[in-house]
């Protein structure tokens, strides 16, 4: 996979500015075979792995650019809390939200350089890029699985310079993707985002999906909770702070109105799946089907010399 303790990338690379390349649907196969594709879908089986059977609270390293992807993540916060919601007849996409992201593309560049080693500062145009395609589409005031893979980009390219090493792994998860679905989640309540590309009833959620994938690897092997368990309120209560599952789930609780089985029926429906592994193996396969092969989703996926668009090396 991508966290790997040999030498990183030497710095004579020619980093670039990211762009799309994915424009029409036939463009999809050359997403499919390129190493971008197999770089993400590498991260992401590599962190399932890392996170296996172990809890939100277990014990586990954190180096001095978790520490700073965390400070990161506290300005976003802190951008919130000074960026209120406007007064306005519509409802959804408060238009408070288009000053706060105002203030990430301006800063973004900034705040990566802070968080990389210096001799690799030449990369943080490149990479501020999935940071600022991470929390949202300003145009529509929408969020949704997209915008949640550039963020799993944005950390996979910080591994891929060296900012991050394969001993961060459960730091990545556990500490900075957390942190990020907090943010995200108060992004999303504050300014009433809708989901961007939302199947409703039938997606899983209308914001996330990783953490579902992730967390449901944390279950695997439990001696006691399974999947029937998560829908039950008290379950979740009680076990939330261990399990990014239950944090997932909690959300929803609070943000949806009506029986479980209404608002979130494919969770529902995973809920008599009889094993977490079964559950972890099923939700990788819906992940690749539903938001890595549609092409409303890849479209506006961007390519650089980190993440690239040339094919797999035979």
């Amino acid at each position: 996979g991508q966290l790997h303790d040999s030498p990183p990338i030497p710095v004579c690379q020619n980093f670039m500015v990211p762009k799309k390349e994915i424009s029409m649907f036939p463009d999809m196969g050359k997403w499919k075979r390129s190493q971008a594709y197999a770089d993400y879908m590498g991260f992401i089986l590599t962190l399932n792995e890392g996170v296996k059977g172990k809890k939100l609270t277990c014990e586990y390293k954190v180096s001095e650019t978790i520490e700073k992807l965390l400070a990161l993540l506290g300005t976003l916060d802190r951008w919130i809390d000074e960026t209120p919601p406007e007064d306005q007849p519509s409802r959804f996409g408060n238009k408070a939200y288009r000053t706060w992201y105002a203030k990430l593309d301006q800063e973004a560049e900034g705040l990566v350089a802070a968080v990389i080693p210096e001799d690799k500062v030449a990369a943080a145009p490149e990479i501020a890029v999935y940071l600022k395609e991470a929390v949202g589409n300003s145009t529509r005031i929408d969020y949704g699985t997209g915008h949640e893979a550039a963020f799993a980009i944005f950390l996979c390219c910080l591994c891929k310079i060296g900012a991050l090493r394969v001993d961060d792994q459960l730091a990545i998860i556990f500490k900075v993707f957390d942190r990020y679905l907090v943010v995200m989640r108060k992004l999303q309540k504050t300014y009433r985002m809708e989901p961007a590309g939302s199947q409703g009833v039938w997606g899983l959620d209308d914001f996330q999906f990783l953490p579902f994938i992730w967390g449901s690897s944390q279950f695997v092997d439990h001696p006691t909770l399974e999947p029937k368990h998560f829908v039950d309120e008290k379950v979740v209560n009680e076990n939330h702070h261990d399990y990014m599952f239950l944090e997932c789930i909690k959300f929803i609780n609070e943000m949806k109105t009506g029986p479980f089985a209404e608002h979130s029926n494919q969770l529902w429906n995973i809920s008599a799946v009889p094993t977490w592994s079964k559950v972890n193996q099923g939700l990788i396969r819906m992940y690749k089907a539903e938001c890595l092969e549609k092409f409303p989703v890849i479209q506006h996926f961007k390519f650089g010399s980190l993440i690239s668009i040339q094919p797999v090396k035979p």
